[in-house]
């Protein structure tokens, strides 16, 4: 089908049914929702059979869905209705939940349901949740829609009548608050993980007021309730009735210039000196063994690798280099693997660009150290979608593993024509090609693991099941440790790496790279400023970028 995806931002879930859709023959267009007029001009310009909305903020104006079949994707069960859905599942603590697809009407959220998924729900954070169990709900329930709509088949419901909540209004934040003298952990976190992401729960520190995000539970520690009894790394930990929670970002909500998400002891600055710091290790870097297999997980929020995070976990690896280890698997983390540098902490230093050279200078001493690891194979084993630098960081790996539902956006482009480092000049073509390498680069559309797989971007994939992923990394890493033929692979790798060294010198790639990026941080082109700005504030889209709107392209 011919079909415009309709979105307030290219966010995961819509880059995942773009990936999903386009892979299964579908045509598409993208336009960013900015104003009725654009969206109707969109629609005369690419003249869809179907119009997919999966993530909007407003509704669809009568004048399209009065014309175009026009099809939404709720992160609800059949008959949920409103803008907080899953905020409202996570915090009354419901057992299950599902997405359906409905048609657009002129109630909302009322109309003809065409197709849906449920699934059980965990305790996690709402953008956890959102991009695993809604994403994969959505990709099912989205296909089962369409092949309804091509086959003729009409509605599953003619309207989506009422569960047993119904229309559920925006959550508040006074029905958000943490009421910190009464509130067990449990209760805290449901609180917390239902507004993470967007917007946050606002509460009082030092007298300022800050929206809390990334909170997970403190199984020792305790105190006061409300109180902040520690520190660590860039969290705070706040004692509750029956224990404690650490949060790890804070957005400072008075309204001030620079109010933007950002680690807690970051945000608080020098009134974080108030809170006793801990000694106490940070889940968000973590090693285990099993047998001859080394697993380092590094875990940070949405994927960002601050400059200090990157020595951390510099100093993880190679600590798990001197360990008597065949193989080490870079796990990453659950719902992201690396996304490269930390724009948040960037926007917030004293000079970004002395912050970006810093972060990127860093993130390459973590590639090349990986790349010229000659003790152990290395496996990247991708859980989540990863960007950017996190791309080529995985792939200075030896072997690429990727979770079957994840994206990939191996470019830099869309930060401001940021040229990129990391290694990518000589990592990307290794695998790819020359002239594929310029193709992914400069297209800069999201790729699904089967492309990625074609193009040789990646070794495999299996899932999308993160237990089966798991189980697929476990038995490749075993089975290269195990192996008879360990010593020759070890010794093949250091030879192919020695005669790339002979051909060209990591450090001259890293060299030309770096030259390109120091004119991103400190040229007279402002792009990538303002392009981190604007990312890190959220500022709404004032156009549809050509590479995603086909229509709008002179070739159309």
């Amino acid at each position: 089908m011919r079909i415009l995806l309709l979105a307030h931002a290219f966010n995961s879930l819509s880059q995942r049914l773009y990936v999903e859709l386009t892979q299964d023959g579908h045509e598409l267009s993208v336009e960013l929702d900015i104003h009725d007029r654009v969206t109707s001009e969109a629609a005369q310009l690419w003249q869809p059979e179907l119009i997919l909305a999966p993530f909007l903020k407003r509704a669809i104006p009568a004048s399209l869905w009065q014309r175009y079949l026009c099809l939404i994707v709720h992160p609800g069960p059949p008959g949920d209705r409103g803008p907080a859905a899953l905020d409202w599942a996570i915090l009354r603590g419901v057992k299950s939940w599902g997405v359906t697809v409905l048609q657009a009407m002129a109630t909302l959220d009322s109309g003809p349901v065409w197709g849906s998924a449920a699934f059980p729900m965990r305790s996690a954070r709402k953008s956890s949740l959102y991009r695993n169990e809604v994403t994969e709900g959505a990709v099912s329930a989205v296909r089962a829609a369409l092949a309804r709509v091509m086959s003729g088949a009409g509605p599953l419901i003619d309207a989506a009548r009422g569960n047993e909540h119904g229309w559920q209004p925006p959550l508040r934040q006074a029905e958000r608050a943490i009421d910190w003298a009464r509130d067990d952990t449990a209760t805290v976190l449901r609180k917390i993980h239902a507004a993470d992401g967007f917007p946050g729960v606002e509460d009082d520190l030092f007298g300022h007021r800050y929206r809390l995000f990334a909170a997970h539970p403190e199984p020792v520690l305790a105190g006061e309730p409300g109180v902040l009894i520690a520190r660590r790394h860039d969290a705070i930990c706040r004692a509750t009735t029956d224990g404690a929670v650490w949060i790890g970002q804070l957005q400072p909500a008075d309204g001030g210039k620079r109010s933007f998400k950002r680690p807690a002891v970051l945000a608080l600055g020098p009134l974080a000196d108030r809170v006793p710091e801990t000694d106490e290790d940070s889940p968000e870097i973590r090693y285990e063994e099993a047998g001859a297999v080394a697993y380092l997980h590094f875990d940070f929020y949405n994927g960002a690798l601050s400059t200090v995070q990157c020595d951390r976990l510099r100093a993880a690896y190679a600590q798990a280099c001197r360990r008597p280890t065949r193989v080490i698997v870079l796990m990453g983390g659950a719902d992201f693997w690396c996304n490269g540098m930390h724009l948040h902490c960037i926007e917030a230093a004293a000079s970004p660009a002395d912050a970006s050279w810093a972060n990127i200078t860093h993130i390459d001493d973590l590639a090349s150290d990986i790349l010229q690891t000659d003790t152990h194979l290395t496996i990247a084993a991708l859980q989540g979608n990863a960007a950017a630098g996190g791309v080529f960081l995985a792939l200075a790996a030896d072997c690429v593993l990727a979770r079957s539902g994840i994206v990939l956006n191996p470019h830099y482009r869309n930060m401001g024509n940021l040229y990129g480092s990391e290694y990518w000049t000589y990592l990307l073509p290794r695998r790819v090609g020359a002239a594929q390498a310029q193709s992914i680069m400069g297209r800069r559309l999201p790729l699904g693991m089967p492309e990625a797989r074609v193009l040789g971007l990646i070794d495999d994939h299996a899932g999308p099941d993160t237990a089966k992923f798991r189980a697929f990394v476990d038995a490749r890493a075993t089975a290269l440790a195990t192996s008879d033929q360990f010593a020759n692979v070890l010794a093949d790798k250091s030879q192919r790496r020695a005669l790339d060294e002979r051909s060209r010198p990591l450090a001259d790639y890293r060299t030309d790279e770096l030259a390109r990026m120091h004119m991103n941080f400190y040229g007279f082109d402002p792009s990538y400023h303002i392009a981190r700005h604007r990312f890190v504030y959220r500022t709404p889209h004032a156009w549809t970028p050509l590479h995603l709107a086909r229509h709008r392209r002179p070739a159309a």
